[in-house]
């Protein structure tokens, strides 16, 4: 990752600093952001490489699923739901090894176009088409990760406005980013709209 790149999404200095230095980490954390507040599940991937002793997608891709799962049981749960992100982050690392021989840069450090890097994000599984835009953008506004069309590819998540984790590095910034959701739900509209 570029040095000086920056998170502020779990409100845990150590965490938001694996999620700058480390890809897997940033992809399973991303993964795990459904269904829970997104301090925790972007916080999750530092208690699993606590418990695992390292993240490595080799490793996890060669875990029995009971194993894995059993890890993500572990008080405090890494999820609201376990079992199934369990399976997901098993998917994602067998994935990972399987396309990109277990590196999780490489995702995106060879697309040539911002609608490649959109379709190689959209192809990991557990992430559908939006969640693929804002990772998308993630890489674009934070870690600099800008191949051509990349904006358009992650549209509307490559625009200024504030309106996801690909816009939050503050205090201020998380404060704009969940005004602007509470603005948007008051409208009936989506992150998205």
């Amino acid at each position: 990752m570029p040095p000086g790149t920056s998170f502020y999404l779990t409100g845990d200095p150590e965490a938001d600093r694996l999620l700058a230095e480390d890809p897997l980490a940033l992809l399973i954390g991303m993964l795990l952001d459904q269904q829970v507040p997104m301090e925790w599940a972007f916080a999750s991937p530092l208690r699993l490489r606590e418990r695992l002793g390292a993240l490595d997608a080799e490793h996890i891709a060669a875990m029995d699923p009971d194993d894995l799962e059993t890890v993500f049981r572990q008080r405090p749960a890494l999820h609201r739901y376990p079992g199934s992100m369990a399976k997901r982050v098993g998917a994602l690392c067998r994935h990972l090894v399987e396309r990109y021989g277990g590196h999780a840069d490489r995702v995106w450090d060879r697309a040539a176009t911002g609608q490649e890097l959109l379709e190689r994000v959209r192809a990991l599984p557990g992430y559908g088409d939006e969640k693929a835009r804002i990772f998308v953008a993630v890489l674009g506004k934070r870690l600099g990760v800008r191949p051509a069309g990349w904006q358009q590819a992650a549209a509307p998540f490559g625009d200024d406005t504030p309106r996801s984790v690909a816009d939050i590095d503050s205090p201020d910034s998380l404060a704009q980013v969940r005004e602007w959701k509470k603005a948007q739900k008051a409208r009936g509209k989506g992150k998205s709209d």
